[in-house]
């Protein structure tokens, strides 16, 4: 309950237009003064897997949602950290897997690669968000088009057309 108020008094700070919503660029300022430091499309996708509505900004119940989400994804850094400031790589098959992702090899260290953005097998906080950010989006994609529940898709040319547009961070 305590954290509900805290979260909502943080979003009414953030929403300064007092509209009701926050935009991608509110939310990325937000997150800078808490020395997160997300690109903005990063951000971006951050709002379309919450954006239940589809309206382009991100309402306090969809804010929750993504909260709800980072929270999860800050636990798993920091139950394996070790007061690094960093997770190795083989930390964050230990984290993404906490988290639930679960990938093979080739794609695991295909994924890691794009998110470490020094390329010296280390990624801090905001590089394991955007990467998980980047999972659960491609989750969520690759399971509309899996109907069956089968853990197999067939697409189209014009389907991965759209899941690349719509998931490209």
């Amino acid at each position: 309950m305590e954290d509900s108020v805290l979260l909502r008094e943080w979003f009414d700070r953030v929403d300064s237009g007092k509209t009701g919503s926050i935009t991608a660029t509110q939310l990325k300022s937000a997150f800078a003064i808490g020395n997160l430091n997300f690109p903005l499309s990063v951000v971006q996708q951050m709002i379309r897997m919450y954006d239940f509505d589809r309206n382009g900004t991100m309402s306090f119940e969809e804010f929750l949602a993504l909260n709800k989400f980072l929270v999860k994804v800050q636990q798993a850094f920091s139950d394996l950290e070790r007061n690094r400031g960093f997770l190795a790589t083989n930390d964050v098959y230990k984290a993404i897997s906490k988290i639930g992702f679960v990938l093979d090899s080739p794609a695991f260290y295909t994924a890691c690669e794009s998110f470490d953005q020094k390329k010296n097998g280390r990624l801090h906080l905001d590089d394991f968000i955007s990467l998980c950010i980047f999972l659960q989006s491609a989750r969520n994609m690759f399971n509309a088009f899996d109907t069956g529940k089968q853990g197999r898709v067939t697409l189209d040319l014009n389907q991965f057309v759209y899941c690349t547009a719509s998931c490209r961070i």
